[in-house]
């Protein structure tokens, strides 16, 4: 699945136009530490009327699908919201006095997937897309959202609410909007704990060009001010230690690099607060947020010390056995600010990642290192501490603003991880292969399938296997024009029925106990048409190409985004996503800082043991849409030469499930493309065959056999 964060931009709504490609590396390779650069690289290294013979018609469930023309009928009352309402009433009280309120989708951990109880732009506007931003003025509400989200937004907002297509030629930003409409001089409130401190930056920033301030809230969130009772509680489901069978480096050894790490950059202390880089840097892991195996914590590290900030309730006997023997103190969640507070009144020095770290714990340490300064008296004319200490270094608290560490050294997988990786896959393969023969067979006894009978009886097939833990992503079953939808998530109420006539996408991924997995296939169930078949062909000609990759080491990815493209470029199509995204090791699915995608931006290398996803497609709107999916993990390459000493790197494949060979156009495929997906097949089949057994191992062999030039 692609990416939600690199095709949707939340800073880029909030302060830039909409063709602003805006990008930003989380992590350079050149920061680390050598120490640490050794220990990455040996750690244990919309349905139509169907064509059915009546007599082969039978109903697999009471649900009744209809068009989408007749469910998305907008909300047109003209009564007052009465959230929006409550919400413009706390705007006056002293302690706010605020003229706007921006509502972000994030938590305050920016994750992509958050708890039901954050989920606060959905339930003031209604809007239950995965990305959005939501601006609130004294008289004006508006919601920006994507091209992926348009119809369902327009269905869910009342018409108390403004719908900003975000990427539509002559529409705002929401800076650019507020500037727009607020007079000069206003305030613009944000919960501080929501927004990164880069985002916050950038905001005020952008609004300070009509002289509007931005204001922090620290004590209370607007929205859950009037959600109140009603409002879910938050998450409190036990933390679990990661097996180290599977993570491969004890949490002794992750602390001991990173506070190598530390010293090199002459800090004495990091605040870590992205959920994925604390579950893989202590070996823990969670179920506070769907489909993704972490908990809502903060951590901090110190030279000679650890504290993790978290429901103490979510920590059995076991578990706190477990961080004993590590170091790690337990503090409550809420403490995180006091504990920055102390740490400035210390003389901390802080390290930082200003692109993920809160704006609330970014400016209560600066603010507190001010304070520290001033009260020890050694603050020069320009608010700065006066250098006077061992080796040049300031006497006092200072910030160390860089990328975290934690997150380049999680993307690089260990061999045990990597060995996870590709059993997991393995188990996945088994039930997708069991998936598609009960599919392919309901579909050809006519039995009528919605798209969410259909993930239903996915997860079905998937929570089978051992070690499974949950779905990594809700999962895409898309018929027909649906396809064309590239984050297309089916309803009950309102999804397609599977319609055999037309191509069907299925994007689909699981977490299991050692891994991860992400796949997408496309297939038809009846005769494609030549241009359908041309269009998967090429997607496949991308997707072949990508696999056979060949490039230096240090490359970044967007180096090789246009591998995947040329196939379709030659007869002038595109598709308007990245090819490429990093999957954790049973952790998210989604994960940097390394990707492959035409926005320029990310310099970040791909290293071996990275993991990413191969996932070109091409899609027609209100018609179809082809992705082919696999994953896979970066390894060194064997090369006859090595010009300039350089290594070079290709990749591997996690991902065996057979590729419909119908779609293929055989006509436009090279030699070595067709022995590409011979070989491709003849895999699937010799390692997952002995998993299976009757119709689906007959499936298998069936839709594994090699193919020949006609």
């Amino acid at each position: 699945m692609e990416s939600a964060a690199s095709s949707f931009s939340s800073v880029r709504m909030f302060c830039r136009s909409p063709f602003y490609l805006h990008a930003r590396t989380r992590f350079s390779i050149l920061s680390l530490c050598p120490k640490f650069r050794r220990n990455i690289t040996y750690l244990p290294q919309i349905p139509t009327k169907l064509h059915r013979r009546p007599h082969m018609l039978r109903i697999s469930a009471s649900i009744t699908a209809k068009p989408s023309s007749e469910l998305r009928k907008k909300n047109t009352s003209s009564e007052p919201d009465a959230k929006l309402v409550a919400l413009r009433e706390l705007f006056t009280r002293p302690n706010i006095n605020i003229d706007a309120y921006v509502i972000p989708s994030q938590d305050a951990h920016q994750s992509e997937f958050t708890a039901e109880c954050y989920s606060r732009r959905s339930y003031i506007s209604g809007f239950t897309g995965s990305a959005g931003t939501v601006v609130v003025t004294k008289d004006k509400a508006a919601l920006w959202t994507d091209g992926r989200y348009f119809l369902q937004a327009e269905q869910q907002l009342t018409s108390s609410w403004i719908l900003m297509r975000a990427g539509n030629l002559g529409v705002p930003s929401t800076s650019e909007w507020l500037n727009g409409i607020l007079a000069p001089g206003s305030r613009v409130g944000i919960d501080p704990f929501l927004f990164s401190s880069d985002s916050a930056e950038e905001l005020k920033e952008a609004i300070s060009q009509k002289n509007h301030e931005l204001v922090y809230l620290y004590d209370a969130n607007l929205v859950d001010e009037i959600w109140k009772e009603s409002r879910p509680k938050p998450p409190n489901r036990h933390v679990r230690v990661h097996d180290l069978k599977y993570a491969g480096v004890d949490v002794s050894s992750k602390l001991s690099s990173l506070r190598s790490e530390l010293t090199s950059a002459g800090s004495s202390a990091i605040v870590i607060s992205v959920l994925d880089e604390i579950a893989w840097l202590l070996n823990l892991r969670g179920s506070d947020i769907p489909h993704s195996p972490v908990m809502y914590a903060y951590l901090i590290v110190e030279i000679d010390g650890a504290k993790l900030f978290i429901d103490d309730a979510k920590i059995n006997s076991d578990v706190m056995h477990y961080l004993n023997g590590a170091g790690i103190e337990l503090r409550p969640y809420e403490s995180i600010i006091s504990e920055v507070k102390s740490l400035a009144a210390k003389g901390a020095c802080l390290w930082l990642d200003t692109s993920s770290v809160s704006a609330a714990i970014v400016n209560t340490y600066k603010s507190d290192c001010d304070q520290y300064f001033t009260t020890a008296g050694i603050v020069n004319k320009n608010k700065k501490p006066v250098v006077n200490g061992p080796d040049n270094q300031s006497c006092g608290p200072t910030a160390v603003y860089k990328s975290s560490p934690v997150s380049l050294a999680k993307a690089v997988k260990n061999e045990a991880e990597l060995d996870g990786m590709r059993n997991s896959h393995l188990r996945d393969a088994a039930a997708l292969a069991q998936f598609w023969a009960w599919l392919e067979k309901e579909v050809s006894d006519g039995v009528i399938l919605t798209e969410v009978d259909v993930a239903d009886k996915l997860l079905e097939f998937r929570s089978e296997q051992d070690g499974f833990v949950g779905t990594s992503f809700d999962t895409i079953s898309a018929s027909g024009a649906n396809g064309a939808v590239i984050h297309y998530t089916p309803e009950p109420i309102s999804c397609s029925v599977v319609d055999p006539e037309k191509l069907f996408l299925l994007d689909s991924g699981a977490q299991y106990i050692d891994g991860t997995t992400d796949i997408t296939r496309t297939v038809h169930f009846d005769q494609p048409s030549s241009w359908q078949k041309e269009c998967f062909t090429r997607v496949l000609q991308g997707h072949i190409a990508l696999d056979q990759a060949v490039f230096p080491e240090n490359y970044p990815g967007f180096v090789l985004d246009a591998f995947a493209r040329s196939s379709l470029w030659k007869i002038g199509l595109d598709y308007r996503h990245g090819t490429g995204h990093g999957v954790g090791a049973a952790l998210n699915v989604h994960e940097g800082p390394q990707s492959i995608s035409f926005r320029f931006g990310n310099m970040t290398p791909l290293l071996k043991g990275m993991v990413v996803s191969n996932e070109p497609g091409y899609y027609e709107d209100h018609a179809f849409g082809i992705r082919i999916e696999n994953l896979l993990y970066v390894k060194e390459a064997n090369t006859p030469n090595c010009f300039g000493g350089v290594e070079y790197l290709g990749f591997e494949k996690l991902t065996f499930v057979p590729i419909q060979t119908k779609l293929v156009d055989l006509s436009l495929l090279s030699t070595t493309e067709m022995d590409w997906l011979n070989d491709y097949h003849k895999q699937v089949w010799e390692k997952i065959s002995p998993l299976l057994d009757g119709s689906a191992r007959q499936w298998l062999w069936d839709n594994t056999r090699p193919l020949m030039k006609p």
